[in-house]
């Protein structure tokens, strides 16, 4: 794997765990709205991650031919939650049902902030990866003097 490989695997973690943590920013935002465009409460957003292969062309092909394959990490996708809202009684709010039920976001604010911790540790990790190959580089190039 050569330098730019692993920065551009690196960066692709990195732009993955961004999108992951704004998703969870939005979903802690909206953790009380109980009414969203498409009509109902906000429905929890996540992002789904796959492995890509970084190389095309001949490269993979040759790459595939003695078993080494390098893959950067993807958002293919961003679904929403599909458990039913969280009812509330509160028969005071202008969303209440006739029975004084109102539907509340499927936002557990807990888990988005474990969520949210993990994604920075995550994206961290990705951070000190790309400093390590840019110093390695870097020391490469001091051979020469």
């Amino acid at each position: 794997m050569d330098f730019f490989s692993s920065m551009n695997i690196s960066s692709s973690a990195l732009t993955a765990e961004r999108t992951r943590m704004n998703l969870i920013s939005s979903n802690l935002a909206n953790a009380g709205s109980t009414r969203t465009s498409e009509g109902g409460p906000y429905k929890r957003k996540d992002a789904v991650f796959s492995a890509t292969p970084l190389e095309s062309g001949f490269k993979r092909a040759l790459n595939s031919a003695v078993g080494q394959q390098t893959r950067q990490v993807e958002v293919t996708e961003i679904v929403e939650d599909q458990n039913p809202p969280r009812m509330q009684y509160d028969p005071g709010h202008p969303d209440a049902n006739a029975q004084g039920y109102v539907a509340m976001p499927n936002v557990n604010v807990v888990e988005e902030m474990a969520d949210m911790i993990s994604a920075s540790r995550s994206y961290e990790a990705n951070v000190t990866a790309v400093q390590a190959a840019k110093s390695m580089a870097l020391k490469t190039l001091e051979i020469g003097k």
